[in-house]
């Protein structure tokens, strides 16, 4: 399996980091740069969706993507940015609840701070994504509907998330290989990459904390089999966006 996992464009919330006065928003939606750079990247990955050598390894994409499946989180900003390399691919496409950001859908207010929100209703995604293959016991009741996600929950998420990409999209003698991407969030990555490389969390040398930084909307790209194991090609790859839609 190749696996590409792309972070969601510019969030209001992202836009708005540096701003003291701001309040967060609990399920923030794509600014006018995030839209932007969603396209960008959905006119890309159909220019380069080809394979035009399938003899070489392709470790830079040098000869094109190939993608097969298409999964997006339930948060706005992810499924938004989604959308338009669906539409342009014409490729499987549906949400995976599990591969949300940390924390969930959450009240910022003091009176109410994290307290658990609905999210999104299956109204919303039938309007806005109608390609968008939706889970069956998604109504209007909206797909979050519980408590703020612990410290706790976060790291076995992650870890359900790699066992379950493994069991769908695994390599399997006789069949092609599959090329998923995983339209997601910077904090989830950061839980990913540890399920994925096992490592302990934030811990890095000389008792520093460790983070892997993704500008919105870069793609950072993994191979995984049974013979060569896990292969990390490239992370937070953004050389697809002009440098004014490069953003953090």
């Amino acid at each position: 399996m190749q696996l590409y996992f792309i972070r969601h464009g510019q969030s209001i919330n992202n836009e708005n980091a540096a701003n003291n006065v701001y309040k967060e928003n609990p399920d923030p939606f794509l600014t006018e740069k995030g839209l932007e750079q969603a396209e960008v990247l959905a006119k890309y990955l159909k220019e380069n969706q080809t394979i035009t050598n399938d003899k070489s390894w392709n470790s830079q994409n040098q000869h094109g993507f190939g993608l097969t499946h298409i999964y997006c989180s339930l948060m706005e900003r992810a499924a938004m940015t989604a959308a338009p390399t669906a539409r342009a691919l014409g490729l499987p496409f549906a949400a995976w609840k599990d591969i949300h950001e940390e924390g969930g859908i959450y009240a910022r207010e003091k009176d109410e701070e994290k307290k658990g929100l609905p999210g999104k209703p299956r109204s919303f995604f039938e309007k806005h994504i109608p390609e968008l293959n939706l889970p069956t016991d998604l109504d209007e009741s909206g797909w979050w509907n519980r408590p703020f996600e612990s410290d706790e929950e976060r790291q076995p998420r992650a870890d359900r998330v790699l066992a379950e990409l493994l069991a769908r999209h695994g390599d399997r003698e006789g069949q092609p290989e599959e090329r998923v991407a995983l339209v997601s969030h910077g904090g989830f990555f950061m839980r990913f990459m540890c399920s994925l490389l096992k490592l302990p969390w934030r811990q890095g040398a000389h008792d520093m904390r460790s983070w892997f930084l993704l500008n919105n909307c870069s793609i950072s790209r993994f191979d995984i089999s049974k013979e060569w194991g896990i292969t990390v090609c490239y992370l937070n790859r953004t050389d697809h966006l002009p440098s004014h839609l490069i953003s953090e």
